[in-house]
């Protein structure tokens, strides 16, 4: 018996927003941007001149750069040698006979960097006026111009602070802070060279400090070497005197003449430490500010923030007034 036939039931609808709100309407969107455009334009272009007014008041930084390379070290046949027979020997009369030159290059980075070397270094090379104490550098005159409120250079004397009395020449602390700010020290992990930069509005200071440092930090781990090893040598002549083995006199005379010979190769290397592949000179390119980035920074910031504010003084509008559309 045939079934009748019943008419088709229709299948699920697809699920329908019941309210507008829960969407997106990107043209109202679109249409509250469009009605705070003026205060988009009037924001954005006053964040534009601030920047430009930022940038344009930042002084010309420049950078010089010395890129360095390890001295070779002393020859490593002698120094195993020696190491392997009276490595416990040395120890006492405290002589190194490891010697490598990777080892000597990693502390002089860090000795370089370190604040009793730079305060030595501010100290020896008269640094703290033009560190603390400088408004900016006079390209004409090549001279840098001195904040008198800081320093008087008729009488070479730092100003007292009119609101403590206390006076203003600084710190070693500042010093090193202040130098330590505009200091780079890099070493590439591939070829173990070394760069060092340093940052000032004087470009010929910059080129001077950096190749000061580097003779610096060669003339410092020299004359620690040489000191050592002038240790040392005294040790074992005590020693020396006071064995009557031969066995024994024979090490100690090998001693001796290891450490004599460091003494000679030492005072002999100009570059004991970083011979100089790349020397600095005074650059001629500013390196900061990057006043174009600085200006398109500030007004894509300004828009953003004009953006942001539009749409809240919209959300307020509307909060305040549901009804009204």
């Amino acid at each position: 018996m045939n079934q009748p036939l019943t008419p088709l039931q229709p299948g699920p609808q697809p699920y329908r927003y019941d309210h507008l709100d829960d969407e997106i309407d990107l043209r109202e969107l679109f249409a509250v941007v469009w009605h705070g455009k003026w205060w988009i334009i009037a924001i954005s272009l006053l964040f534009a001149l601030g920047s430009i007014a930022y940038a344009l008041a930042k002084p010309d930084i420049y950078t010089a750069n010395a890129t360095l390379a390890p001295a070779t070290g002393e020859d490593g046949g002698n120094l195993g040698k020696l190491a392997g027979q009276f490595g416990g020997l040395a120890s006492m009369a405290g002589i190194n006979l490891g010697g490598g030159s990777a080892s000597k290059t990693v502390i002089a980075k860090e000795v370089l960097q370190s604040r009793i070397f730079l305060t030595k270094f501010i100290q020896r090379h008269g640094l703290a006026v033009a560190l603390m104490a400088t408004e900016s550098w006079d390209k004409r005159n090549n001279s840098w111009v001195i904040d008198q409120d800081i320093y008087n250079p008729a009488t070479g004397e730092w100003q007292a602070d009119e609101a403590t009395g206390e006076s203003r020449k600084p710190t070693d602390w500042d010093l090193v802070k202040a130098f330590r700010a505009n200091l780079r020290v890099n070493q590439s992990a591939d070829t173990g060279m070394l760069t060092i930069s340093f940052s000032s509005q004087s470009p010929s200071a910059a080129r001077d400090w950096v190749a000061l440092l580097v003779r610096d930090i060669n003339e410092h781990m020299r004359a620690q070497d040489v000191a050592s090893a002038e240790r040392s040598i005294g040790y074992l002549e005590e020693k020396l005197e006071e064995t009557n083995v031969s066995g024994m006199q024979q090490v100690f005379y090998q001693l001796i003449e290891q450490e004599t010979r460091t003494v000679m190769l030492a005072n002999a290397q100009k570059e004991y430490v970083f011979k100089t592949v790349d020397p600095a000179v005074a650059p001629q390119e500013k390196s900061e500010p990057k006043r174009a980035l600085i200006v398109i920074v500030g007004t894509l910031l300004g828009g953003m923030l004009a953006v942001f504010i539009v749409f809240v003084r919209a959300f307020i509008k509307k909060t305040g007034n549901p009804n009204n559309e």
